[in-house]
């Protein structure tokens, strides 16, 4: 017999999660109570209208980080204190952030707690994080994570069970108390859904009819690793030097487990120096990721825009469902716009944060979605999805390799041939001090206000436009302030300007900028080249480094 006790317990400050959940360092999730106050918190806001926590079914897993078979159990304790009837748990904690979508979608689950701090590295002085999913497979909307947070500043008691430790490698169902357990192969699932999506059989023609095309994938030793192994190795029978560092680790093995070129750099040491054809990563959670190829790098903004492209051609699923809409993240560039105009259907900006994604979705009016910050997906689940987007590019290789021998650098050239080219990138600052990041960006709001913007004249752009973009959403109403300093110049230029609250220490400055060419002459150039006298006018507008004090960004995209 199971006994759930109660225990007393105080309110910690700053449990307030953002779009991607609660994320801290390791020590602080660690402190006692901590954790179970604030997954007592989250399983107290279920929605009502997705059921509450009593009689709930709820998926759990997540990217295996340092201290996550430790919150796993906390979770069975506090699951049983509030009577959830089932959990079904990936086997060792392992499931990535889409695959859980998917099976809380799948399997009409009441929503989901999933493990994971993204892209953020891992270990015992890293990162940790808790977020909740609801019962569509997104992301909890502000009025749930509002709720959680209002909840855990009165906390005063905890009901928590005395449950047996549960051995999370051994796949199958057990009760305890008045709790089912379930264990489950968190591959499994994902694997089914991307076969109702992609033509594998297709995918397989092509590398069978191309033995000399030769692909690498990284997953960072991330939660992908074992999902990419099954798809490149198992499925598709491509040797096992096609994979690399595919198990996943508590630390991601000490690297930052971020798709991009600064942190997956022996990827792109590797696709560079031995000349491969294909190259692509995912993230720790794996919903993000990168393509790259020889001689090419292929910006997010693109390869979501070329994803749409393609779409209804190269892809069964769109094919049969059509295309209904697309939208893309209010810094991504409009390369996605452009294709949307083309293909008569209409297009969204939005805020930053999946969700706003999801509710377009839900409401059928977004099929292919995308963030610059290596995110993209499409309806067929509520997250971003960095496997769909890499299977989304082998489908279209396949697609373009039928004609005449395609690499992705023709598919760039091609698109821009097309539709011109967005030149964009974006600059992170990482754990600047908040209170100046602050300061920066209020002046610059300070200005927009007074109108002190319009009009100006620096190196050559001038100033047609400034604002704090502002979101209405079409679906439910609700309006997304202070979401981003615009500056758009008379030639469509933009240079844009967010803090990010995604790491647990200090804050980062995103710096964007974005300039359009249909001028064929340009499209090869490279993009730090072309975008030089933006970034300029960008550094010499924001004042960054007299508020930062850097000189130059962490990363560069």
């Amino acid at each position: 017999m199971v006994q759930i006790e109660t225990i007393a317990t105080t309110p910690f400050d700053g449990q307030k999660p953002g779009t991607s959940g609660l994320r801290k360092r390791v020590k602080v999730f660690e402190q006692t109570h901590y954790t179970e106050n604030f997954i007592q918190a989250m399983l107290e806001s279920i929605p009502e209208s997705d059921g509450g926590a009593k009689g709930a079914t709820l998926v759990v897993g997540g990217d295996g980080r340092y201290y996550s078979k430790e919150v796993l159990q906390a979770i069975i304790n506090c699951s049983l204190g509030q009577g959830v009837s089932h959990l079904i748990i990936g086997r060792n904690g392992i499931v990535s952030t889409p695959a859980a979508s998917n099976i809380i979608r799948k399997r009409k689950a009441t929503g989901g707690i999933l493990l994971t701090a993204s892209h953020n590295p891992g270990g015992p002085d890293n990162d940790f994080g808790i977020k909740y999913n609801c019962s569509n497979g997104g992301p909890a909307p502000e009025s749930v994570t509002d709720k959680i947070y209002e909840k855990s500043k009165t906390i005063d008691t905890l009901k928590i069970a005395d449950a047996p430790k549960i051995d999370f490698s051994q796949l199958g169902t057990q009760k305890v108390g008045d709790m089912t357990i379930e264990i489950i192969d968190g591959v499994e699932d994902y694997v089914e859904l991307m076969k109702e999506i992609f033509d594998f059989d297709a995918i397989r023609d092509f590398f069978s009819n191309n033995k000399d095309f030769r692909v690498l994938f990284d997953g960072m030793n991330g939660v992908t690793g074992p999902y990419g192994y099954r798809l490149f190795v198992e499925e598709f029978g491509l040797p096992e030097d096609s994979v690399m560092r595919c198990t996943p680790l508590p630390d991601f093995g000490g690297a930052h487990p971020d798709p991009n070129l600064t942190y997956a750099h022996d990827l792109v040491e590797n696709v560079e120096k031995k000349g491969l054809d294909f190259g692509a990563a995912s993230d720790g959670d794996g919903d993000r990721n990168m393509i790259i190829g020889k001689h090419a790098f292929v910006t997010p903004s693109d390869s979501v825009a070329i994803i749409a492209h393609y779409a209804k051609e190269a892809i069964p699923y769109f094919k049969k469902h059509g295309v209904h809409g697309l939208a893309r993240s209010m810094p991504t560039s409009q390369a996605i716009d452009l294709v949307a105009k083309k293909m008569g259907v209409e297009h969204f900006e939005v805020p930053t944060g999946w969700k706003f994604f999801g509710n377009l979705m839900d409401a059928g009016r977004c099929s292919i979605c995308g963030e610059e910050s290596f995110g993209t997906g499409s309806d067929h689940i509520r997250e971003k999805d960095g496997l769909w987007a890499v299977l989304a590019w082998l489908s279209i290789l396949a697609y373009t390799n039928k004609e005449k021998p395609t690499s992705i650098q023709d598919i760039l050239q091609k698109h821009y041939n097309i539709y011109g080219r967005n030149f964009f990138s974006r600059y992170d600052y990482e754990e600047v001090d908040g209170a100046s990041a602050e300061d920066m960006v209020n002046r610059l709001r300070e200005q927009i206000t007074k109108g002190e913007l319009i009009g100006q004249s620096i190196g050559g752009f001038t100033i047609d436009k400034a604002d704090d973009f502002e979101y209405l959403d079409p679906i439910d109403g609700s309006v997304s302030k202070r979401q981003g300093v615009r500056i758009i110049f008379k030639d469509g230029s933009r240079i844009i300007i967010r803090l990010s609250g995604t790491g647990s220490q200090g804050a980062t400055v995103r710096l964007y900028v974005e300039k359009y060419s249909n001028d064929s002459s340009e499209y090869k150039q490279e993009t730090q080249k072309a975008l030089k006298p933006l970034i300029d006018v960008a550094l010499e507008l924001s004042q960054l480094k007299k508020y930062t004090g850097r000189d130059t960004p962490t990363v560069i995209t």
